[in-house]
């Protein structure tokens, strides 16, 4: 019976913050599976009265395979994950910079002197 009980808790705990969270972003929930998976035809139908900014409309774009010439991948995500692929990219890009800028300078080159016998 108290398991009956905390399974119902949990439930109506469950349904009402995914309520609060719907209201939160102007009646939507987040796709609930990933956009690069759904159809165009399951996209425009959750994109149907979203904001082209709400942070849940889905965007796609086609980004060529390497090494084809004429394969494209489409790659479909929120505008909020690409929001986040954004700034993780620039990210990535700084920790390399980084890097970069503060590893010896010519570590392992032959020393000029020893070349050219000095």
């Amino acid at each position: 019976m108290k398991i009956a009980k905390l399974a119902f808790a949990s439930t109506l705990l469950a349904a009402s913050a995914a309520v609060l969270a719907a209201d939160e972003n102007g009646g939507k929930n987040p796709p609930d599976r990933a956009p690069s998976l759904m159809t165009n035809a399951e996209i425009r139908a959750y994109n149907d009265g979203l904001d082209s900014g709400h942070p849940y409309f889905i965007r796609c774009k086609r980004d060529p395979v390497i090494g084809s010439l004429a394969r494209k991948l489409r790659v479909c995500r929120t505008n909020e994950d690409w929001k986040k692929f954004a700034a993780q990219g620039g990210d990535n890009g700084r920790e390399v910079l980084d890097e970069m800028s503060h590893a010896p300078i010519n570590q392992g080159a032959p020393d000029a002197c020893a070349m050219h016998r000095c």
